[in-house]
């Protein structure tokens, strides 16, 4: 990134000076603190192009190679982009999309074997990114190319060096898990085209049309046809469109396509309401100013100018994901394989829920209180039109990647905190049909036994992951009880209230850890904490034994009392892993047995305070936002899944996190920055200011709230949105316990 280190300074001195007022920290280039490449190197999986906040389009570069390490498709460490095209996934474990891919040439190209194909090599010192945007030159051709994007159409600014060039639109490229099952290209005057392109791959039915739009007529075009096949039979079409140019020496061309889920006519209402003229300029702009809006909800003042572009990435990087679903008239393609149109509301789509309902959604509740409503409500006709609650769904798909049905906390965190005009009694409906679903991944025995052994599987429960499920659905099943206690359904409440209970029963008091058990009610033999087994998802069982957000009282008695509790804790982080174990991929920023590179280890800092050792948190939480999180590409520690990796960081470093994300409450950890405002809709702003603070100083000496002596370890929803000041005084040793 081409960081200019006089625009932090200036944005800090101007907060520290004047304090900025809502009009005038509107006006802050906080997109430009942004810097999209943290994340594209080691194993974060992101992807450095444009897009505007929770765009349907993600206008980003293609190495043009599969791999693990090009799920975003593009990994740093590459000298190669093969196109630039209009879907992508935020730091999932999952390689999909990639739709609609354009690449810019002089003649005769540079080809490569497939899967590269059409190529050129790039240099980082060429090219530069930051929110809403990113410039690249293709060294090969001497193209500069630049990006912009709405929330619907992706904008393309290409250079030429002059001389025959053309533009390559690729709808026969897949990468990892997708690939192409049918495509089609109209020619629709010598300026503009459309089609569309179906694939399959992690989203089984993918359907992607667009409209294109040059803002210079080609002299000709070519279209390379060719049949797919699959199984021995042809299913479809693959089509390569050459745009072919007469340019100058300097000469730009604009290209501007707009997507949709729904139809080409959809991409053309689309193209028409946001991208209606060929002004990259102008759009850019636009999407600047709707980033600086999204970005200066928060505001924070510090002398690191790395501490503070790493925040604002983070934020950033919260707000890509979930996406827009819906075109400008409200269309979209359900579930259900139907058109339907969201009346009045957004509807949205890429729930990482297994991830997002930790942090990045309760962030979301305080930031984009609005789109929450519509994210419920998009929830909720997901529920109506496939029969229960979103997984983890991708374009009108559901992928059932993952496991719970956490729709259930986002649901209930945004109800309970009195969000919005969606219909909560359709929302618990939908909540308790798709905890009670019998056959789909062992909830029926998990209802008849109280937990799901690992020895039986049905179609959905292959994967086994046996004890983490029941975990899960323990802590789903007592947001529903939450729900339906405050709504006043005793009967709902006292059934799902006894269900969440459930945890207990995977509990070995002779192992003192979470352990797989047998439809005989039999513990699993040769148990070891530190094995990564089939009935844990994707960790092992130092990192679940804590997976008890819902009940930390009850997870103490079971452990023993406070200081066996904390024992445990601090063997969770000191116990080194065995030299001889080969750690998955995803057990990245490991602290002893906790792994930050994966999501149920994020809350267990945070529970130091449940024990009387709040300095313990303090310490660890320093210790993941200084080291594991940092303004690099390989910044971090492990996927950024759809914006809670960066979400986790956002809220520790103003100061306090959602240990359980429904309870309204928020354990204090230890601030980044020595002063943050968090501005709300309600026109409120809640502050967190951190006296005498330093690297050294993370340690929290005593609290303050609105003047007066504060004494607990956390703080409240409320406290929050009636715009309380918190002041912390900060030292460099171990603070007294003052709660």
């Amino acid at each position: 990134m081409k960081y200019s280190f006089f625009s932090a300074i200036i944005l800090v001195f101007v907060m520290a000076a004047c304090g900025i007022n809502r009009q005038n920290h509107d006006r802050a280039e906080y997109a430009n603190l942004v810097n999209p490449f943290i994340g594209t190197d080691y194993t974060g999986n992101t992807y450095p192009g444009a897009q505007a906040p929770f765009g349907m389009v993600q206008l980003s570069p293609d190495n043009g190679l599969p791999g693990w390490d090009r799920i975003s498709g593009y990994f740093y460490p590459d000298s190669t982009i093969a196109g630039f095209s209009h879907t992508h996934l935020s730091g999932t474990g999952a390689g999909d999309l990639y739709d609609v891919s354009f690449m810019p040439v002089t003649l005769p190209c540079k080809r490569a074997d497939e899967p590269l194909g059409i190529y050129s090599s790039f240099s980082h010192d060429d090219e530069e990114a930051s929110a809403g945007y990113y410039r690249v030159k293709l060294k090969d051709y001497n193209i500069d190319v630049e990006l912009t994007a709405t929330e619907r159409c992706g904008i393309q600014r290409y250079t030429f060096p002059g001389g025959k060039s053309a533009v390559y639109l690729n709808l026969k490229k897949a990468l990892n898990w997708d690939y192409t099952k049918d495509s089609h290209i109209e020619i629709l005057d010598s300026k503009t085209v459309q089609g569309y392109r179906m694939s399959e791959g992690w989203s089984r039915d993918q359907r992607v049309f667009f409209r294109t739009r040059f803002s210079k007529p080609f002299s000709s075009v070519h279209i390379d046809s060719s049949a797919i096949v699959r199984d021995g039979k042809r299913i479809g079409t693959a089509n390569i469109v050459q745009f072919n140019f007469d340019t100058k020496k300097g000469e730009q061309i604009v290209v501007s396509t707009a997507i949709s889920n729904v139809s080409m006519e959809g991409a053309e209402k689309n193209m028409k309401a946001e991208a209606p003229h060929d002004d990259f300029d102008k759009y850019l702009v636009a999407v600047k100013d709707a980033w600086n809006k999204e970005l200066g909800a928060i505001e924070v003042e510090g002398d690191n100018k790395d501490d503070i572009v790493n925040f604002y990435t983070a934020l950033y990087h919260s707000k890509l994901a979930p996406t827009i679903f819906s075109d400008v008239d409200g269309s979209y393609f359900g579930p259900d394989k139907k058109v339907h149109k969201a009346d009045g509301w957004t509807n949205y789509g890429t729930f990482s829920l297994w991830d997002t309902f930790r942090a990045e959604h309760p962030l979301l509740t305080y930031t984009d209180p609005e789109r929450v409503n519509d994210m419920v409500k998009s929830f909720i006709a997901f529920y109506e039109q496939n029969g229960r609650l979103p997984v983890w769904n991708l374009w009108g798909n559901e992928t059932d990647m993952m496991i719970g049905y956490h729709a259930v906390p986002v649901i209930v965190d945004a109800y309970m905190k009195g969000i919005g005009d969606f219909d909560a009694e359709k929302a618990l409906e939908a909540c308790v049909a798709s905890a009670n679903i019998d056959s789909y991944r062992g909830i029926g025995l998990y209802k008849k036994l109280g937990y799901i052994p690992y020895n039986v599987k049905d179609k959905y429960n292959n994967e086994n992951w046996s004890l983490s499920k029941t975990l899960e659905y323990a802590y789903d099943d007592y947001c529903i009880a939450l729900m339906a206690q405050k709504m006043g359904n005793r009967e709902i409440e006292d059934e799902f209230m006894e269900r969440s209970k459930s945890y207990k029963n995977v509990f070995n008091p002779a192992t003192g850890f979470m352990q797989p058990m047998d439809d005989k009610g039999i513990f699993m033999h040769d148990f070891n904490p530190e094995d990564y087994s089939e009935p844990i998802c994707e960790s092992n069982g130092w990192q679940y034994l804590w997976s008890v957000q819902q009940d930390v009282k009850g997870l103490i008695t079971l452990l023993g009392g406070k200081d066996r509790f904390a024992a445990k804790l601090d063997s969770m982080f000191t116990l080194i892993p065995s030299q001889n174990k080969n750690l998955p991929i995803f057990s990245t920023g490991m602290i002893g047995q906790y792994a930050h590179g994966n999501e149920p280890s994020h809350h267990v800092i945070y529970l130091y305070n449940k024990v009387r050792q709040p300095w313990k948190s303090q310490k660890y939480v320093a210790q993941v936002m200084n080291s594991l999180y940092l303004n690099t590409p390989a910044g971090l520690c492990g996927n950024e899944d759809c914006g809670q990796m960066s979400a986790w960081y956002v809220f520790s470093a103003m100061g306090f996190y959602p240990l359980n994300p429904v309870s309204g409450e928020y354990e204090i950890g230890t601030p980044l920055f020595r002063r943050m405002k968090l501005h709300l809709a309600n026109g409120n702003t809640f502050s967190v200011i951190a006296n005498n603070l330093s690297k050294k100083n993370i340690y929290i000496q005593s609290v303050k709230v609105n003047g007066k002596p504060y004494d607990k370890s956390f703080i409240t929803h409320s406290m929050i949105m009636d715009g309380d000041t918190v002041v912390f005084e900060m030292g460099e040793k171990d603070g007294e316990i003052w709660y």
